[in-house]
């Protein structure tokens, strides 16, 4: 015997439309002779009929304004402007200019102008060995320490951006 999901399911295709012919068929010969399938069909056509005749309900007219003022309860985070200091951003762009323009006055360097070719530029350009830079220990150092030095910048800024936030909140 069938089921009682069965049961549900092959009764809803059977009111909607969807079921084939050969269903439709046997579903109306239990529909006559089974006293279960027979309970169920009445059951579910008074289920459709109250989904037709009930409408939905409409929020009401206040409903977005009441959202509104449950979210104006929080903490909302402060536009850009208020906490992207304008002086980081200025020292990052001034860094990679000084980066940029380092880059060309190397570049430029390295040119040999006395050959007298009208472009002013040799066939052959020196290549630029970074080893004797930064094989002396002292530069080293000097680095790790400017690294170290900024990290304990960088974390102290943090903490006083911390310590602020949790003061306005």
């Amino acid at each position: 015997m069938n089921t009682s999901p069965d049961i549900v399911q092959r009764l809803w295709e059977y009111i909607d439309g969807i079921s084939t012919a050969d269903e439709k068929s046997v579903i109306e010969q239990l529909l006559k002779n089974d006293a279960e399938w027979k309970a169920k069909y009445k059951e579910l056509l008074e289920i459709q009929s109250l989904l037709k005749s009930s409408e939905l309900d409409a929020p009401s007219m206040r409903f977005t304004q009441n959202v509104m003022d449950e979210i104006s309860k929080l903490h909302i985070a402060p536009a850009a402007k208020k906490y992207i200091n304008q002086k980081i951003i200025w020292g990052i762009g001034f860094f990679f200019i000084a980066l940029i323009l380092g880059f060309l006055v190397f570049g430029i360097s390295q040119m040999d102008f006395s050959n007298g070719q009208p472009s002013g530029i040799s066939k052959e350009i020196k290549g630029f060995d970074i080893s004797r830079f930064f094989s002396n220990s002292w530069v080293n150092a000097l680095m790790m320490v400017n690294i170290l030095l900024g990290l304990i910048l960088f974390d102290n800024y943090l903490n006083t951006k911390r310590r602020k936030f949790r003061k306005e909140s």
